[in-house]
């Protein structure tokens, strides 16, 4: 016996995990699977790795009932300042800043450590009524015009009218539709983790743009042992990255400072060293026969923004607006045309921003003098062009010319009420 839903989302991330939360707030029916058990995904002690949570990314989290279970403050960010260096030398004084007084005084975004964000996505997977976990699970996902059937390693049947692919850039169901996916590989490696050092941060971002690829540091909450805590995004040649992680911890901080400067004090590495190869990867189409992808199944972009995880988020929100609304009205949540009006919202965006990290990536790593200057009077430039700043500090809040429903901070309404 099958037991009949409507939505099953593959893939329990935190993309997937948004996307079940804010579509059984809404009422909707729907199963999410995961291979791994998730509660062992909630490290008790601090690991160093963080999010950086957009505006909009809140307002859905928000909506989701996520943002409210999260167990400690996260960090605001209320001001960011971008620079064009090299390591061991000041920074250029021709740099950009934005202050979030400049847009309304909301922050720009939130440093959430990762370890939180999955508490709270806990808890709230196991409260709502309309969700149905399975974790550890595997899924076997057989697709027709009428529906997908999804066999579970536990023994248990699903029948669903649409799946939802949200497994990550290696995405079995992407694979399984035979879309194709174009891949970019950058030969660097993102260093992330965390730095106690002995001035605060003043809720303010650092984006170092370094021939080698970006350095930021971002800031976060303290912490009950270290009361000035930042995380660093740190890009670099990946022969060089191996031989900075192998590092002693005294060592490694000098390497931080050097490219970070020495504005916030002596910088001490805490928490553990994460890395991984930096790829582009964007999905021929993003929609197949009651299929649709999100997150990094559809599409992975460079670091270099910070967006990756908030254009996943975009991708839930108007994914989860067009199956409330197609349900609402008595209509099939995985038609084709509701699929093809979710690669319409979302392909454009997603393109964009591969394209804009992409041209950042080249553009500020090139170390020539001739191209270092002409960034640099460019940075300036913009300094001053408060029409331009205003634009390019409401879009790094995630906020576009499409920005409507749930991002914009308006909830779903409920189909059960």
């Amino acid at each position: 016996m099958s037991e009949e839903i409507e939505v099953c989302i593959v893939g329990a991330g935190p993309v997937g995990a948004v996307l079940a939360t804010t579509l059984a707030s809404a009422g909707v029916q729907v199963a999410v699977v995961d291979a791994a058990p998730l509660p062992p995904m909630e490290r008790p002690e601090f690991d160093g790795r963080a999010y950086a949570i957009a505006a909009t990314s809140r307002n859905l989290l928000e909506a989701a009932g996520v943002w409210q279970h999260l167990p400690w403050n996260p960090g605001p960010i209320r001001r960011i300042e971008v620079r064009d260096g090299a390591p061991g030398e000041t920074a250029s004084p021709m740099g950009l800043d934005f202050d979030s007084t400049e847009t309304g005084g909301e922050p720009f975004g939130w440093m959430v450590e990762a370890r939180a964000l999955r508490m709270a996505l806990n808890a709230r997977l196991a409260e709502l009524a309309h969700l149905q976990l399975h974790a550890p699970a595997r899924a076997e996902v057989s697709r027709d015009a009428e529906g997908a059937t999804v066999r579970l390693s536990t023994g248990a049947v699903l029948r669903a009218r649409l799946v939802v692919g949200a497994e990550g850039r290696n995405s079995p169901l992407r694979r399984q539709a035979g879309i194709g996916a174009t891949r970019l590989d950058y030969h660097q490696m993102g260093i992330v983790g965390a730095i106690a050092h002995e001035l605060p941060h003043d809720e303010v971002a650092l984006e170092q743009f370094l021939p080698h690829g970006p350095f930021a540091q971002l800031p976060m909450a303290a912490t009950e042992e270290h009361p000035n805590v930042s995380a660093i995004v740190w890009t670099e040649k990946r022969h060089l990255a191996e031989r900075f992680l192998a590092l002693p911890d005294e060592a490694y901080g000098r390497e931080i400072e050097r490219r970070m400067g020495r504005q916030l004090g002596r910088v001490t590495p805490i928490g553990r060293r994460w890395s991984y190869p930096l790829a582009a990867m964007h999905a021929s189409r993003y929609t197949a026969e009651r299929l649709a992808l999100v997150g990094d199944a559809a599409h992975g972009i460079h670091p270099i923004a910070g967006q990756g995880l908030n254009l996943g988020f975009r991708d839930v929100a108007a994914l989860a607006e067009l199956v409330v609304e197609a349900i609402a009205a008595g209509e099939d949540p995985g038609s084709p045309g509701l699929l093809a009006r979710y690669q319409a919202a979302r392909r454009p965006d997603a393109l964009l921003m591969l394209g804009m990290t992409h041209a950042l990536e080249r553009l500020f790593g090139n170390s020539l003098p001739p191209v270092r200057m002409a960034r640099r009077l460019g940075l300036a430039a913009v300094q001053r062009m408060p029409g331009l700043k205003q634009f390019f500090a409401r879009r790094a809040m995630g906020f576009g010319s499409a920005t409507a429903g749930l991002l914009e901070g308006r909830g779903l309404v409920s189909l059960r009420s």
